[in-house]
């Protein structure tokens, strides 16, 4: 059953405790998505240490199998296998592929099996995702020569895709998002004549570093790194795989440091991509106590330890400028706005409307639940803090983001709480209760 079911009964929160000591949060999301993807379509055995065991990419290696890949069990603490088909090796599958509660997997295999020419699929998913824009790899994707169609003319699921021959052309992305960058990367591989992304701001590059790594034919320019053209022709070969820890499970630990009294903790091999890293440098506004620990590089990423520790913090402002290398963090970053003395605003944030769930909205109303004075705005909100928040009746509206923040906001309020539907929280952190529990002291 998904994690995100809301078949248990809410957790109790108590209030109150510091924490202390280690942890290593589990392998970063999106290049767990990316390897196994890749690995599929390159030539040859593919190994991925480190990779996420969580909901999101056992739905991409659960799509992946039914069109005939053959993929070793995911487990905790295991090396993952992926025995590679080729760029055209993937078959016609006989189910409809089920991509669970996850965009990434969704968006990424729009592009992948668009340029399967004469094999057709069909993509579903939760309710949740039934409800998530797809127009925005769906469209661009038609200028290729794509053959998507769905609900609202291709931007809602259920989507059946019809492989055809897609031609390289130019592409100027409506959002700068990483999964809409990389599902036209994957279409690309197989277009005929090379196709050139533009992107209106840079977001995450885990996908072309990577596919870079396989043997792909692709370069980066322009300003920011926002032009990524692909030739195609190259052959993918499978790789070995590390995935760091995920800055953006890391964030949870690294605000609760920053704000938990007495609070001193390290996080372990946190994958620092500086497209990535906007939770380091709005920290670093809000004066926290942070330091970069043992840096170095893994498998063509940047990687290191992050320890931080209890201090006041500063009230800070942040807008649509840095959000591609933040907006999964916004949800945390709200519940530290209201331990700041001062107004902190968040902008330009509207993409957090569209993900799991409302996420501008679902924080707001639960940090009100606690007594938080928040004001919502379309792209954002803002956020007087200094004043005490109270234990409340919450429920994470089946965000794994949202369960995790409210997790922190409720130790550090007066009186305990109550979690609804805690468990979503497996979506992306399978084991983030039992390490919060590890490390409370």
């Amino acid at each position: 059953m998904s994690a995100t079911a809301g078949t248990t009964s809410p957790r109790e929160l108590k209030a109150g405790g510091s924490l202390g000591g280690r942890v290593k949060v589990p392998g970063d999301k999106s290049i767990s998505h990316r390897s196994l993807l890749f690995g599929a379509i390159a030539e040859g055995r593919t190994t991925i240490e480190g990779l996420l065991p969580a909901e999101d990419p056992l739905s991409t290696a659960a799509c992946l199998r039914a069109m005939g890949v053959t993929i070793s069990p995911i487990q905790n603490d295991s090396i993952v296998t992926v025995e590679g088909v080729g760029l055209d090796g993937l078959q016609e599958p006989t189910e409809i592929l089920n991509c669970g509660n996850s965009g990434t997997t969704m968006r990424l295999m729009l592009g992948l099996l668009a340029g399967r020419a004469g094999r057709h699929f069909v993509l579903d998913g939760d309710a949740s995702l039934r409800r998530r824009p797809m127009g925005r790899v769906s469209q661009p994707l038609a200028s290729m020569g794509a053959d998507v169609r769905g609900r609202q003319g291709g931007s809602l699921a259920p989507l059946a895709v019809m492989g055809c021959r897609l031609k390289g052309t130019v592409i100027g992305t409506p959002v700068a998002s990483a999964q809409v960058k990389s599902a036209l990367l994957l279409a690309a591989l197989t277009a005929e004549g090379a196709t050139n992304v533009i992107e209106p701001a840079r977001s995450r590059d885990h996908s072309e570093r990577m596919l870079r790594a396989f043997g792909a034919d692709l370069e980066v320019d322009g300003e920011m790194g926002r032009h990524i053209t692909v030739r195609p022709g190259a052959t993918l070969r499978g790789q070995d795989v590390v995935v760091p820890g995920d800055i953006s499970s890391a964030a949870f630990w690294l605000v609760a440091g920053a704000l938990v009294p007495g609070a001193d903790l390290t996080i372990e091999n946190v994958g620092l991509n500086p497209t990535r890293t906007g939770i380091l440098e709005v920290l670093e506004q809000m004066e926290a106590r942070i330091e970069v620990l043992n840096r170095r590089d893994v498998a063509g990423e940047p990687v290191g330890d992050l320890r931080i520790t209890h201090a006041p913090l500063k009230p800070f402002h942040f807008g649509e400028e840095i959000m591609p290398r933040l907006v999964d963090e916004v949800p945390i970053l709200s519940v530290a706005a209201c331990f700041c003395e001062g107004e902190s605003r968040i902008s330009g944030a509207s993409e957090l409307r569209v993900k799991e769930t409302d996420r501008l909205a679902v924080m707001a109303r639960q940090l009100k639940a606690m007594g938080a004075d928040i004001e919502e705005h379309d792209d954002g909100m803002t956020i007087r803090g200094g004043r005490s928040l109270k234990g409340a009746v919450l429920d994470s509206e089946t965000d794994h983001r949202v369960a995790m923040s409210l997790g922190v906001a409720a130790m550090l309020a007066d009186g305990n709480s109550s979690l609804a539907r805690s468990e979503a929280a497996a979506v992306s952190y399978p084991t983030f209760w039992d390490e919060l529990d590890r490390l409370r002291c």
